[in-house]
This record gives C-alpha cells, sequence and structure tokens, in this order.
C-alpha cells in the first residue's frame, strides 16, 4: 500500500509555481493576482480562505482577500463581482461557498467571467471541461488527477467509481476520468444516493472516489484487493482527546480500507492540499492566458 501524499505533492507544485513567478519578476511581469470573496463568518471557510492568502504569499502572487457580512444581499455581491470582473489588475477570483440562503448561489457563479473563474465552476468552463477543450478544471477534481499523474497510478482500462454526483467534485471527476488520454481513459460508474447495490458496485471498482462527506462511510468489505482509493470527504467529528474538541475524518475507513489498497490518500493530508495548490497553477493559467491576449 502506498499513500498518495498530497501534502508532499502540493508543495511541490508550489515550488514549481514560486519558479514560475520568480522568472516573470526577473522579467518586470506583473505577477498572479487571485482574489477571494468570502461572505459571513463560517469557520470552516473562513480558515480555508486564510490557506488560501498564505498560499499566494507563499509562491508570490498578489492576492486580495474581501470580506462581506453575512447579511448581505445578492444584488451587493453581484455588484462586488462586477467590479472584480472590470478590474485588470486581479487575473482570477472565486466566491467562497456555501453563501447565505438569501443567494442563489447558480446566479453568482454565472455572474463571474469565465477568464477569470479560476475554480472552474462556471458553465461556460464546466462544458469546455466536458469537451476536452483548454479550459479551467476545478480545483478538487484537478488536484486529484494531479496525484494520479504524479503517482503514476495507472487509469487506463480501469473501473473508476465516483461516490457523490456535486458540480464540485463527483460529476467533473466522473467526466475526467472517462475522458481520453492520462489520467483517463477509465470506465465510470457514477453512483449517488440513489443507487442501489452500491456494495457491490465498489467491490469491482480498481479506482474509487469518494465525495459524500459521510465519514468512515467506504468499509473493507466494499472494495477488492489492491484498489486504488480517492477520498475527498472532510468531515469534523467530535473528539475529546483533541485540543480543538473535533478531529478531520474522511468518507473512508482509512485503518481497514488502507491494509487493502493498493493506493489511498490520508484525510487530513491527502486531496485537501491539492485544492489549494491547483487553485494557484489556476490563476498562473489565468494569467498566462491573458498575457497572450494582449
Amino acid at each position: 500500500m502506498q499513500i498518495l501524499d498530497g501534502k508532499k505533492v502540493s508543495e511541490d507544485i508550489k515550488n514549481e509555481i514560486a519558479a514560475e513567478v520568480q522568472k516573470m519578476k526577473d522579467n518586470g511581469e506583473k505577477v498572479p493576482h487571485l482574489a477571494a470573496i468570502i461572505v459571513g463568518n463560517d469557520g470552516a471557510s473562513l480558515t480555508y480562505v486564510g490557506s488560501k492568502v498564505k498560499a499566494c504569499e507563499r509562491v508570490g502572487f498578489e492576492s486580495t482577500l474581501v470580506k462581506m457580512p453575512s447579511t448581505t444581499s445578492e444584488t451587493e455581491l453581484l455588484k462586488k463581482i462586477k467590479e472584480l470582473n472590470q478590474n485588470d489588475d486581479i487575473d482570477g477570483f472565486i466566491v467562497q461557498l456555501p453563501l447565505p440562503k438569501q443567494i442563489d448561489t447558480q446566479n453568482i457563479i454565472m455572474s463571474i467571467d469565465p477568464s477569470k473563474d479560476v475554480d472552474g465552476f462556471h458553465p461556460e468552463n464546466f462544458g469546455k471541461m466536458a469537451l476536452d477543450m483548454s479550459t479551467f478544471i476545478p480545483a478538487t477534481p484537478f488536484g486529484i488527477l494531479e496525484l494520479l499523474e504524479r503517482y503514476n497510478v495507472t487509469t487506463e482500462g480501469k473501473h473508476t467509481v465516483v461516490i457523490g454526483r456535486s458540480h464540485i467534485v463527483g460529476r467533473p471527476m466522473s467526466i475526467l476520468m472517462g475522458r481520453k488520454g492520462f489520467p483517463g481513459n477509465s470506465t465510470v460508474t457514477l453512483t449517488h444516493s440513489h443507487t442501489k447495490n452500491i456494495n457491490q458496485i465498489t467491490s469491482q471498482a480498481d479506482i474509487i472516489i469518494t465525495a459524500l462527506g459521510v465519514p468512515n462511510y467506504l468499509k473493507a468489505e466494499m472494495i477488492k484487493d489492491d484498489a486504488v482509493i480517492i477520498d475527498v470527504g472532510i468531515t469534523r467529528v467530535v473528539d475529546e482527546t483533541s485540543e480543538k474538541g473535533y478531529r478531520i475524518t474522511g468518507d473512508v475507513d482509512f485503518e481497514m480500507v488502507s491494509k487493502k489498497a493498493s493506493f489511498i490518500t490520508p484525510v487530513p493530508g491527502g486531496v485537501g492540499p491539492m485544492t489549494i495548490a491547483m487553485l494557484l497553477k489556476n490563476t498562473l493559467l489565468a494569467r498566462e492566458q491573458k498575457r497572450l491576449k494582449k
């Protein structure tokens, strides 16, 4: 069994990006600028956005954090997005999800300039991804692809089972794993809450990518020997022995499943760090695309 170490690979990617940014500086070019909008005071979101700001500093990007109160109206948020769309100094930006109930998430995603949509959620970018065209791939699926590639995990001709059909992870992963190329060329089954006999399906899978958010959902008896396990789940579970009072747990019963798997991602330290690294990579791409247009 080999650990797919997202922490290490994400650091490698940040080092590569930092080297690219240094070249830009040496050539007198403008460095990439990533902005993030956060609405409200959700603890997990604040922590995550804070990590993105630190990651920008680490690689030499400029960053802007826009904090808006939880009472922000959809009209006010759309106005702020319009400002960022029109600000030529900003290469890419994200709107941190989830948003407060009074705001329609789909309207917000639709309002982002696709050329600055480094989260890869805009329908134009999602459509290009589905058609195998060059575009921004959503950061978490992009990170999973990068892990599979850097560890040289064979995907061609394999049966990949994706658990969960969200627009952020499950659905894009099902498309990307079936695309021509590497990683890809696998036969994909997309499962969800209405799938019957899911244990039977997962037990036939060569690769399982689970993004449910249900702690320890995937058990050892649900997989076959030497399966590749990608755990995208991140759930806070109460743990009185921890200083914080909780621990982060994935969708996979790691202790037991790791005994049967050939490759597995840990939680934390697997897919999570890769998401931020690939967001930086998308921002670098956005900067490059803008430079080429001039």
